[in-house]
């Protein structure tokens, strides 16, 4: 499937999808239960936009042992990149986007989230 522009601005209109999206554009990779502790939203909601950010491959996984880590597709054409890094330092300074930063600064260790799963 090729990421065509209407796609990825549809993705992005949404606001779980736009600011997980911008989290990674800043930390690299991350786990469900980080993105969960830093959106301050369900598992099930999190990982439901990222299955839509999947099925167009803007964001690849990546196993290890009980965790799956999401981060940019380096197969992400050089344009929409662009958009991600431009977006990400448009958003930066601003909310919810900083906040949601500071919380994944708190997030609890991998395993403190393997135990309450």
């Amino acid at each position: 499937m090729s990421l065509t522009p209407t796609d990825l601005f549809n993705l992005l209109a949404d606001e779980t999808r736009l600011r997980s999206l911008l989290l990674m554009q800043a930390e690299g990779e991350l786990c469900v239960c980080e993105l969960t502790h830093a959106l301050e939203m369900s598992q099930p909601k999190v990982s439901r936009h990222l299955a839509a950010l999947r099925h167009y491959q803007v964001v690849r996984t990546r196993r290890e042992s009980n965790w799956i880590y999401y981060r940019l597709s380096p197969e992400l054409p050089e344009w929409a990149a662009e958009i991600l890094k431009t977006a990400d330092g448009a958003a930066s300074r601003t909310e919810p986007y900083t906040s949601d930063r500071d919380r994944l600064n708190t997030a609890p260790s991998r395993a403190e989230c393997l135990d309450s799963a």
